[in-house]
């Protein structure tokens, strides 16, 4: 396939000794969704505004749609969509001026009323920008990326503050966007939707990828593919240990009041940990079981939920 956004070697480094970015290799393919997942201060920002032209790399090599930004960074402007986590418009303009004026950039803009139909924004079309719901304004952000007509859209946490349904819908205009060749970069706090979006992604923390692949390589990599939750009341205060002892347990995890069980096998487990807490003269008062996600590999690489930053 071909390569619509490549790195190697990637490194940032401010005032000569805090190193954002270290060593960082990236391959993303044309037509894919790549996710880039990270908690705050891991280096995904700063790799992304490199990627965009931002920011320039302390050293390494860097090729967007086979082009480098220090040679063809007219060409690359025009190729690109971008929406950040949070786009500063003019409250005083209203939504089909605000399109227009982004459609105005670029040589050959998408019809202005295709990209309000496409963001259900044609009824608030002529709505000051001062007056959307936060909703709106985002998917007015989105808008103004797609207005450009781009080949590569990134997109850093598209979805925050967006009500179910108006999430779903952009997820549907990502698959569409898609389904036109189009590349996507994207960056989420929800591992539900990096999970069902993304093609393939990649997990970085201190300025390196620490994990890449679909995410049913990544799941399946985690020993223990399906995850017993469980709290107890009372009982004889037993630790971790018991629960690691119990059969097909790869894991154990404690985190406010619950213990989370990576297992192979529930069936074999679940009746061994109520026979545990009967013994224990404990009571259960909380038990759930579900397949392993990506969450869980968030959790076992960098030891934090990606939302607690």
């Amino acid at each position: 396939m071909d390569t619509a956004i490549l790195c190697r070697n990637l490194k940032k480094t401010y005032d000569g000794k805090v190193e954002a970015v270290r060593g960082l290799d990236l391959e993303i393919c044309a037509g894919e969704c790549f996710g880039l997942l990270g908690p705050n201060g891991a280096g995904k920002t700063t790799t992304i505004e490199i990627l965009e032209g931002l920011l320039a790399p302390t050293s390494g090599e860097v090729e967007v749609l086979g082009m480098t930004w220090a040679g063809h960074e007219r060409e690359l402007r025009e190729l690109l969509g971008i929406s950040l986590q949070e786009t500063r418009l003019s409250e005083k303009l209203t939504v089909r001026e605000t399109l227009g004026l982004f459609a105005s950039f670029y040589r050959y803009p998408a019809s202005v009323p295709h990209v309000l139909e496409e963001l259900s924004l044609t009824e608030k079309a002529d709505a000051m920008v001062g007056k959307l719901s936060g909703g709106q304004k985002q998917r007015l952000a989105v808008a103004t990326a797609l207005v450009g007509n781009p080949k590569i859209l990134f997109l850093d946490e598209p979805t925050t503050g967006l009500d179910p349904q108006s999430r779903r819908q952009l997820w549907d205009i990502i698959r569409q966007f898609q389904q036109k060749r189009g590349t996507v970069l994207l960056t989420t706090h929800y591992m539900d939707e990096a999970e069902r979006l993304c093609d393939r992604l990649a997990i970085i923390d201190y300025g390196k990828i620490i994990a890449s692949g679909t995410p049913e390589e990544l799941i399946a990599g985690l020993s223990g593919h399906h995850v017993v939750e469980f709290a107890i009341q009372g009982g004889n205060g037993a630790g971790n240990d018991l629960w690691a002892r119990l059969p097909g347990v790869q894991k154990v995890r404690s985190e406010d009041g619950f213990i989370a069980l990576r297992v192979d096998e529930p069936h074999l487990t679940i009746p061994a940990l109520l026979t545990a807490v009967q013994q224990q003269h404990a009571q259960l008062a909380h038990l759930t079981t579900r397949q392993a996600s990506l969450e869980d590999v968030f959790v076992h690489l960098t030891g934090r939920h990606l939302r607690e930053d």
